[in-house]
């Protein structure tokens, strides 16, 4: 059985009144959706507060869920909302630089080299890094978003195009145009001579 078939059984038994199910979905999704809100939401009680409120959404909205979409892509909507409307009701408002993640997927990458890094290779992999952070935060909102959905959250071009509510193309064009900025920021930068201490 796969993810998505286990996720439709546990909805159904959610919506037959079995909490144990519901459960179940809250331990599958949890750390995705902490993830997820901390991009909005900086300090981690708070976005623990706010996944929280984002699963008694989804709770209580379970009946009207009918399998239209995935489940963690319909969850993932739920999370973005109550992160906004939480920043809203703090006065705040959802910001530009939301993408404070993205470079979790350079870390998970340059990590396993960590030990054996020379200072010199250290500070490179953190000015591509940095690099990488920037130019996804300069990013148009679609830009930033279909990159940061398929790169850090790990979601398929279909859960993309379902997200973002646009045609596939779309969303493969709007992937090719983020990556396409980030290699040439890179490019350039790899070019430059570098200075020696």
């Amino acid at each position: 059985m796969g993810e998505n078939e286990v996720d439709q059984a546990l909805v159904l038994r959610v919506q037959g009144g079995d909490k144990k199910a519901f459960d179940l979905l809250v331990g599958r999704y949890q750390h995705r959706i902490v993830s997820v809100i901390s991009r909005y939401v900086h300090d981690w009680s708070d976005a623990q507060d706010v996944a929280q409120d984002t699963f008694i959404r989804a709770y209580r909205a379970m009946g009207n869920f009918r399998g239209d979409s995935q489940f963690y892509t319909w969850l993932y909507k739920i999370a973005i909302n109550t992160a906004k409307n939480w920043l809203v009701a703090q006065g705040r408002r959802p910001p530009s630089d939301d993408i404070d993640v993205a470079d979790a997927v350079q870390f998970d990458n340059g990590a396993r080299l960590r030990d054996t890094d020379t200072p010199e290779q250290e500070l490179m992999r953190r000015e591509i890094e940095q690099t990488v952070a920037a130019v996804v935060e300069a990013l148009p909102e679609e830009l930033r978003m279909a990159i940061t959905l398929r790169e850090v959250d790990g979601l398929s071009y279909d859960e993309i195009s379902e997200t973002m509510n646009c045609p596939i193309g779309t969303v493969r064009s709007r992937i090719f145009r983020a990556r396409d900025a980030i290699d040439q920021k890179l490019r350039s930068m790899l070019d430059q001579p570098r200075a020696r201490p």
